[in-house]
């Protein structure tokens, strides 16, 4: 495909190593020709670099197999991970999940990308339920819009709440921002 298609999201491969595209903008300045300014992360190391493509260079796109499996336990930095339909086991380094850590739990569902038989990133589902561990007392007559306070989940991840969360609650999280979105139901 040309450059000008990226769009963020897309794994490209770029120096022969898969890279997932964050961020990407046309620019075209002036009188000279128009060009994809992108920051690439690559899927296998991690790093994060910015890299600008003429906008008629040739990409190509990488190919990654989706795999659904269910998390199951931590063993040290290895966290392992089970095919739903093989029932084939993986362990993933902590350097691998990265910030996804803060959001897995024992037993739940997401889908692992894989690149040449090599697991290379997982995908969260975009919201989560998270039990309340610590927080500061509920405040009375607390509201949505109200001030908010800081709260410590079950797997360790701390964010802001509304006031009327107490300890124990369950509340959904939105994976993408980390950001509360309201009480389980």
């Amino acid at each position: 495909m040309r450059a000008n298609q990226i769009r963020r999201g897309m794994i490209i491969l770029f120096d022969k190593q898969p890279h997932r595209v964050l961020e990407c903008r046309h620019h075209t300045p002036g009188n000279l020709r128009a060009m994809m300014q992108t920051k690439l992360k690559n899927i296998i190391t991690g790093t994060t670099f910015e890299h600008r493509f003429s906008a008629t260079e040739d990409v190509e796109r990488a190919t990654l197999e989706q795999h659904e499996m269910q998390y199951l336990y931590q063993e040290g930095p290895t966290h392992y991970f089970m095919d739903v339909s093989t029932y084939e086991q993986i362990g993933l380094d902590e350097e691998i999940l990265g910030d996804t850590l803060s959001y897995l739990t024992p037993d739940m569902t997401i889908q692992v990308e894989v690149y040449n038989g090599q697991p290379v990133a997982i995908q969260l589902p975009v919201v989560v339920e998270l039990k309340v561990i610590e927080t500061e007392p509920e405040l009375k007559g607390a509201t949505v819009t109200g001030s908010s306070k800081p709260a410590k989940l079950e797997t360790g991840l701390q964010i802001n709440v509304p006031g009327f969360i107490k300890e124990g609650d369950v509340i959904r999280v939105d994976t993408t921002e980390g950001k509360y979105i309201e009480r389980a139901k």
